[in-house]
């Protein structure tokens, strides 16, 4: 008899009893998450209904693989971009809020009589909101097209690049047992390098890779790529001594910006969906019921505690940013529960054995009782929200109207923001590109030269090799112009300002010595290196200042051309004061509007919103359409509009195709009927369009005999004549009655 490997039967009992849960979760319409987690607790070993699990090893693999796809997918949905659009209220609001549970969380631990590691870790479970759980709730709630909504969503993707960086920061403390001020920046310090290197690299490379093979990717090849960069850059960040999620999410927002993102989206979601049904699974293995009963007061303490101050922090948080009280409630309320990150967190402690056993059956009973109040939390954020307004005193809410002006005018984008901004990026980039150039690429120009070239010492011709790989970083980040204007109107008017703008200066210039001094500290023993290297430093912007402008235009270019391959002809805002805003809305594929014009349609008569653009889902973009462009299955619509307007708008796009009701047919009923229109029938001059005969009689027009002439599949807009001999394929009997009513009406 043949072995069946052990792991082949636990993926078929995992995947079928998974597959059962979540049908039932999907009929009662419930997170299919739970339905998931419920069953890794059947299968699991403290449940003996069931034949449990017999390899957990690797289906611990498997379930890593399903972290690494869940963050990849987080990450080609969420952007670097588009954590930059989502603006400072969002951030504002996320940071505010992460802050505050992570204190909360803390003391909430303490107060329990937990370790400070429990503690720290509950603070981190309870910071995260759910982003799968909230986008599907809006989603089915209808309200994803509403202001407070992009806010919500802006939030989540703040919350999920913290956590991130939470894991990063929660592993590093794991490891090291002890809290140290130094090793945390150390730490920021390095994720920060890796971050930026990262990005630049990436942007500036990935998508002229996927552009340049672009005619060779078929679908099969594209998913083989796309799974190959996403475990290329996993392995890097674990070198690196970061999480495996870190790097797939990095991949995945690298992966965001290219055009091929919403396709590769779609190849990676089954990978996706499989493997992370297998993490959540595992999770729900890792579940003991009895130890749930047994602190069942500490699952509603801090089931109570998610649900108070996760909403309040968001709100505070909203506030604070300058936004409407009544917008600020509605946010909160949406975000008031914990979700898949919060797993991965208390996955985290469990397994590096910093947690003891409660924290993680408490943190996955918790995310299931804040998912079920998660849809009636966002239901009464409105009414309540209108509650709130009319019960708190008058000076209150209109000193909140004043703050929330105020802040708006604060958001105003000055010459001083904008410059500093730009010298910051500028100083930031150049920097790690330097740094990253000598660490690198030095030791690669060592091992290509030798211990010696041509009588010349090797290292010193490494050294000067990565000189000239530097010069034009070096230049862009202490020599190159940056904000020219703004900096000579500041400089003009802002007389105040001169002694930072100056100080600016400095600092770029001393930031280039740095870098020649830490080539010097690798590469030159000797001290007169460093003299030599500032001196060939300025001869080189002297002599060759066009060369080196015109190098950096055209990477730079190429950077942004990169970068913006996805870019929208139009940014998102918001219209005040007529509460308009642009949000953007995806056809179904049953949508009864798919193949109608936008004039068929008439969609600003009938809801008064404007389509400022149309997305395919190949990823072509139509700005401004005109009348006569045609709907198409999975297109994105960027509509300006009202909260109003644009959710009747949705329900127009959700409708589905809506057919006129057909008489029941069998195959037997189908025949192939000749009739003659006699001169008399009042189908003479009739459109085929406009016969009814499609409508009423249920019939198709096969073929027009008309003298000698024979014409196959004639098109609907054709005029039928006296004696024409039609071909009709249909019900016999109702092609019958048809034909002799339209004969008796003529006459």
């Amino acid at each position: 008899m043949n072995h069946l490997p052990d792991l082949i039967a636990d993926l078929g009992l995992i995947l079928t009893v998974a597959a059962i849960t979540t049908l039932v979760f999907k009929k009662i319409k419930q997170p299919l998450v739970l339905g998931y987690i419920i069953a890794g607790v059947l299968v699991g070993p403290y449940v003996p209904l069931l034949p449990t699990v017999l390899d957990e090893t690797s289906i611990r693999v498997w379930s890593e693989l399903g972290v690494i796809f869940l963050l990849f997918s987080l990450g080609l949905e969420f952007s670097f971009k588009k954590v930059v659009k989502v603006g400072g209220t969002s951030g504002v609001t996320a940071l505010v809020t992460v802050g505050f549970m992570l204190v909360m969380g803390y003391f909430t631990g303490q107060m329990l009589g937990w370790t400070s590691m429990d503690s720290l870790f509950l603070g981190g479970i309870l910071s995260i909101s759910s982003t799968t759980i909230i986008v599907r709730a809006l989603d089915e709630l209808g309200l994803k097209t509403q202001v407070f909504s992009s806010v919500v969503i802006g939030v989540l993707v703040i919350e999920d690049v913290v956590a991130v960086l939470l894991l990063v920061l929660l592993s590093s403390l794991a490891v090291s047992q002890h809290f140290s001020g130094g090793d945390m920046l150390w730490e920021l310090g390095k994720l920060g390098f890796f971050l930026i290197l990262w990005f630049a690299a990436g942007v500036f490379l990935i998508p002229t890779l996927l552009g340049r093979t672009r005619k060779l990717m078929n679908d099969e090849t594209l998913l083989i790529v796309a799974v190959a960069l996403c475990l290329s850059m996993v392995v890097l960040a674990v070198n690196a001594g970061f999480s495996a999620a870190l790097g797939a999410f990095i991949m995945g927002a690298l992966l965001a910006e290219t055009v091929q993102a919403e396709r590769i989206e779609h190849l990676v979601m089954p990978v996706k969906d499989l493997f992370g049904a297998i993490f959540f699974v595992s999770v729900g293995m890792l579940l003991n019921p009895k130890m749930l009963v047994d602190n069942w007061a500490q699952v509603l303490l801090v089931s109570v505690v998610v649900m108070i101050f996760q909403p309040l922090s968001v709100m505070t948080g909203a506030l604070l940013a300058g936004e409407p009280l009544k917008r600020s409630v509605r946010i909160g309320m949406s975000l008031s529960q914990i979700g898949e990150f919060s797993f991965i967190i208390a996955t985290l402690g469990l397994t590096l054995n910093v947690t003891s056993a409660f924290l993680y059956p408490i943190a996955v009973a918790v995310s299931a009782v804040t998912t079920f109040t998660t849809p009636y939390m966002i239901k009464a954020s409105g009414p309540f929200a209108q509650w709130l307004e009319k019960t708190l005193p008058k000076r209150w809410t209109q000193a909140m109207e004043r703050y929330s002006r105020q802040t708006d005018q604060v958001k105003e984008s000055s010459a001083w923001r904008t410059l500093l901004r730009s010298y910051v990026i500028n100083l930031a980039i150049f920097s790690v590109l330097c740094l990253a150039t000598v660490l690198i690429a030095g030791p690669a120009f060592i091992l290509l030269f030798g211990d010696e070239l041509m009588g010349i010492d090797g290292r010193v011709l490494a050294g000067l090799a990565t000189f000239l790989l530097m010069l034009p970083f070096i230049w862009a980040m202490s020599l190159r112009r940056i904000g020219r204007n703004a900096y000579r109107q500041l400089w003009v008017n802002k007389r105040q300002l001169r002694g930072p703008l100056v100080m600016l200066e400095v600092l770029r210039l001393a930031a280039a010595v740095l870098a020649l001094a830490l080539l010097v500290n690798v590469f030159f023993s000797t001290g007169w290196a460093f003299v030599a290297m500032v001196v060939m430093m300025g001869v080189a912007a002297i002599m060759f200042r066009r060369g080196l402008h015109r190098f950096y235009l055209r990477m730079e270019d190429r950077f942004f051309r990169n970068l913006n391959q996805r870019e929208l002809s139009v940014r998102r805002t918001d219209l005040a004061p007529w509460d308009m805003h642009l949000s953007q809305l995806r056809v179904h594929t049953s949508s009864g509007v798919v193949g109608q014009s936008l004039k068929e349609l008439g969609l600003r008569e009938k809801h008064g919103v404007n389509i400022a653009m149309i997305e395919r889902a190949s990823g072509h973009t139509v700005p401004a359409p005109g009348r006569n462009h045609l709907i198409l299955p999975g297109d994105n619509l960027f509509a300006i509009g009202t909260d109003k307007q644009l959710a009747e708008l949705q329900q127009t796009l959700d409708a589905p195709i809506s057919l006129p009701e057909r008489p029941h047919m069998t195959k037997e009923d189908i025949r192939l009927k000749r009739f003659r229109i006699t001169p008399q029938s009042s189908l003479v001059g009739m459109r085929i369009h406009d016969s009814g005969l499609r409508d009423e009689a249920s019939a198709m027009v096969a073929g027009i005999e008309r003298g000698s002439e024979r014409i196959m599949n004639p098109k609907g807009g054709m005029v039928f004549e006296a004696n024409d001999v039609i071909w009709l394929v249909g019900n016999g009997e109702r092609i019958r009655a048809f034909m002799e009513e339209r004969k008796a009406a003529r006459e």
